[in-house]
């Protein structure tokens, strides 16, 4: 667990390397006390497995619907942060003032593991819930399953910090559904933000500022997504043992999802698991569940309500509900 002067300095860098995620962590988080409210959008059988194991699967990025997860964040870095562009001179520059050639040796580690990091990278997606959806849901997101009469939202609240994100190796954060402007902008931004603290900058361990970098590489790569996904209002919970480090929590699996045999990574959110995870046990984060449009609102219910008990969650009753847009399932 960090200390409260560890956590100010790493807030601190992030305001600085990824001005985009710290600027929607503290809309998210106003109250840094507060968990804030996610929902995960799924059918019922996954959702049904998530309950009884307490276990949330992250896919790797290769095998999600948008096949080119990883890629399209890739593209952009390549075009507006690769060797010799203006970006990346003005930024190794910058910092080379305040750690010579620290810059360069994040990006020279980038470059060397991509192929190994984009197919290595697993990420399980969330979206920002709002409080008037806690009835209906977002209808978007249940006509992105079409037809399917067993979808469900599956709401969490999620600290704002958690000692166990280090055990687990996990980054959380938002997408950013950037423009090429956009990107090159928010590129921009950085460079000020550096030559702004260049003084605070002089004092962090090179270290850490080694591993800032990285990180903020391998966020846009893995959190950059097309604009036209904006109202998706995704986050992901990423992990990537190739690039940030593998984590003992972590269980992996070989499954078969819409035919195609695959790897899994699992997030335990299980107290007996592990106490570094005792704050992120299912029973203690789940909000609520919506059943989505479906002629079987009545029996999933029952059964929504059974498996929560058993996992331990208090007035299940009252915390399952079904959605009643009026959309044809």
């Amino acid at each position: 667990m960090l200390s409260n002067d560890q956590l100010a300095i790493l807030r601190r860098m992030s305001g600085i390397f990824l001005p985009y995620a710290k600027g929607k962590a503290d809309e998210r988080y106003p109250d840094k006390s507060a968990p804030a409210r996610f929902v995960h959008y799924t059918t019922a059988e996954s959702a049904i497995k998530i309950i009884e194991t307490k276990r949330i699967w992250m896919r790797n990025t290769v095998c999600m619907a948008d096949y080119r997860e990883v890629q399209h964040g890739h593209d952009l870095l390549l075009r507006l942060f690769g060797k010799d562009t203006a970006h990346q001179k003005q930024f190794i520059a910058c910092l080379d003032e305040c750690s010579p050639g620290v810059a360069l040796e994040a990006i020279s580690l980038f470059d060397r593991n991509w192929e190994a990091t984009r197919s290595n990278t697993f990420i399980a997606c969330l979206s920002e819930h709002q409080d008037n959806e806690d009835w209906h849901g977002r209808l978007s997101m249940w006509r992105a399953f079409g037809a399917n009469p067993t979808r469900v939202a599956l709401i969490i609240g999620i600290p704002w910090y958690s000692g166990a994100s280090e055990t687990l190796r996990l980054v959380f954060s938002p997408v950013a559904y950037f423009t090429e402007q956009q990107v090159a902008d928010n590129l921009a931004a950085v460079v000020r933000n550096i030559r702004s603290d260049t003084a605070f900058l002089r004092t962090v361990d090179r270290n850490i500022l080694f591993a800032t970098v990285y990180s903020m590489l391998i966020a846009a790569a893995t959190c950059l997504k097309h604009d036209g996904f904006r109202e998706e209002k995704e986050w992901r919970a990423i992990y990537s043992p190739v690039a940030i480090g593998a984590s003992p929590l972590i269980e992996q699996s070989i499954e078969v999802i819409g035919g195609v045999p695959q790897r899994v990574q699992k997030i335990p959110l299980d107290a007996e698991k592990s106490s570094d995870v005792a704050g992120l046990d299912f029973a203690t984060i789940f909000d609520r569940l919506i059943i989505g449009p479906s002629q079987f609102p009545l029996p999933m219910y029952d059964a929504f309500v059974e498996k929560l008990t058993k996992a331990g969650v208090s007035d299940a009753g009252k915390r399952v509900v079904a959605s009643s847009i009026p959309i044809r399932t």
